[in-house]
């Protein structure tokens, strides 16, 4: 959620690298030593008047320039990019030659990041700025903030920050065109300076630009917006929250994998997604399930062996349609019915015991399926099958400390193409209840309802969540002992889930609110966690 907060300038850069009760100050990088350092520069930083289109800078030792297309911060930019030189090599000198067509009355800076180091130590030349204005005066204006990530606890690297002239400025701009001032956040820095600018009301926008164009690409980048113009000068600092826009459902063409499936690769959410498939005009049944891989996800459409010529498809998720016909070839191969153990040799108290499937299933016979204890005691299981998932979910009263074998008759289970199951057998057992911890997180100052805690492990993978409707007490039972963090997931349209942003309809997303401290969980202890919302 965007925020203001009004501060005066002076507190802003008192209080600049705040977190909780923590202060920093902008500095700018170590400006007095970089003046020591540079000899001199022509025309002089901070001319006015400017008419030229070479500057030179000289230093009194031998410099390097380096990444100098990732760290030149230029504002305004400039359409043709100017030629800097030397790259790489040692010198004691940066002559930079202009290309573009420089704008009247218009304040320039040249912000080098951490792209000069000296050549000895490669100690860098932090932030040094190049000024200067092709009117009478240097524009000083400053607009100051941070940036925050709406669903990551740290942000990225590399943030563009962007002013637009809010009388041109429409919802398109930016995806077409380049902004009137623009600074990046760099490699180490969460907060921003937007530095020489004029009076006046702009559009603030943030984005992590991978194609470092200066212009929003929903496929690839984060967005950050305020909902209104703002007014220079000002005193406010800016709190921008960066956010991946959902992607639009987009199929790709299928693709067979065996004699009786098709791989349809696909990007945003299948989950209302409807496929039928005809040959020779005739519908013909199939079943569609989820394929997924770490660099994609896919739809899997299994149909009939008996196809052997080709398919028309048909692919529907709300106003999204699209059809294909696919050829099919002789494989030689078919995708046939087995079962695994996604479950593992350990069963934790709070999961079901889950077998995968290879094919889609049409039947699961219960009577023909049987769950003992070490003693061969029967126990008393509900099982639940997931279609798209390919998934056998086996829910029972667990005891401690104890070995659990599941026995599958032949017969058992059926798949698509009625071929039944051999005789299976998994064995898994479960641990003493003393090896797990207890969390019970106290919730102070929740601003609204329905909320989502979640609990996430270093890799930031959820492993547990609640959601609640009016609770600020949630229990976590026989969790893993190990170090956790906690966030607030604040359920706004109460579908269980967070949901993104969307630039084009002004929606921020849904809000999110990170405990600043790793909760340790251990074994045979009951934790409690106070989490402060405000």
């Amino acid at each position: 959620m965007t925020k203001l907060k009004y501060i005066t300038v002076l507190f802003i850069v008192a209080s600049f690298f705040t977190s909780c009760a923590k202060r920093g100050t902008i500095t700018g990088g170590p400006k007095d030593k970089i003046k020591k350092k540079i000899v001199g520069s022509f025309p002089e930083n901070f001319s006015t008047n400017f008419k030229g289109n070479e500057i030179k800078i000289n230093f009194n030792e031998l410099i390097k320039v380096k990444d100098i297309t990732k760290q030149l911060i230029i504002s305004p930019p400039m359409k043709k990019q100017p030629v800097i030189v030397p790259q790489g090599s040692a010198s004691k000198f940066i002559s930079i030659k202009i290309l573009d067509t420089l704008q009247e009355n218009t304040t320039y800076s040249f912000n080098f990041g951490q792209s000069i180091s000296d050549n000895n130590e490669n100690n860098p030349y932090s932030q040094f700025k190049y000024v200067f204005s092709t009117g009478s005066y240097i524009d000083s204006l400053t607009v100051v903030g941070k940036i925050k990530d709406a669903y990551n606890q740290k942000p990225d690297n590399f943030v563009s920050v962007l002013l637009y002239d809010a009388k041109t400025f429409t919802d398109s701009t930016v995806y077409k065109e380049t902004p009137i001032y623009i600074t990046n956040t760099l490699d180490s820095l969460k907060v921003f300076s937007l530095e020489n600018l004029k009076e006046g009301q702009y559009q603030i926008i943030a984005l992590k630009d991978k194609a470092g164009n200066n212009k929003f690409d929903p496929k690839s980048d984060k967005i950050a917006f305020f909902n209104e113009p703002i007014t220079v000068p000002t005193t406010t600092m800016y709190e921008l929250e960066l956010f991946a826009e959902k992607a639009k459902f987009k199929v790709e063409k299928p693709t067979q994998e065996s004699n009786n499936k098709l791989f349809i690769g696909y990007s945003g959410d299948a989950k209302n997604t409807k496929v039928t498939a005809k040959n020779n005009g005739k519908e013909v049944p199939i079943k569609l399930t989820k394929f997924t891989e770490k660099s994609k996800d896919s739809l899997q459409v299994f149909f009939p062996l008996a196809i052997t010529d080709s398919l028309d498809i048909s692919i529907e998720n709300g106003n999204y349609n699209k059809q294909f016909t696919t050829k099919l070839k002789d494989f030689k191969e078919a995708d046939s019915l087995s079962i695994e153990n996604k479950t593992g040799s350990t069963l934790s108290f709070r999961n079901s015991f889950v077998l995968k499937t290879k094919t889609p299933l049409n039947s699961i016979d219960e009577s023909k399926i049987f769950i003992r204890k070490k003693d061969s005691t029967l126990v008393k299981f509900t099982s639940k099958y997931d279609e798209f998932n390919q998934e056998i979910a086996f829910d029972f009263t667990k005891e401690e400390d104890q070995k659990y074998s599941i026995e599958i008759l032949p017969g058992a289970i059926k798949d698509f193409y009625e071929t039944s199951n051999d005789s299976l057998k998994f064995d898994f057992s479960t641990r003493l209840l003393s090896d797990y911890g207890n969390l019970k997180v106290n919730l102070i100052g929740a601003k609204r309802f329905p909320l989502i805690l979640e609990i996430l492990d270093d890799k930031g993978e959820v492993l547990y969540s609640q959601s609640s409707s009016k609770e600020t007490s949630l229990m976590f039972e026989t969790i893993e002992p190990k170090l956790y963090t906690l966030r607030v997931i604040y359920d706004d349209n109460a579908n269980g889930i967070w949901d993104t942003g969307d630039y084009l309809a002004k929606k921020q997303a849904e809000e999110i609110v990170y405990f600043q401290k790793q909760v340790d969980v251990r074994a045979n202890w009951d934790v409690e966690q106070e989490f402060g919302l405000d």
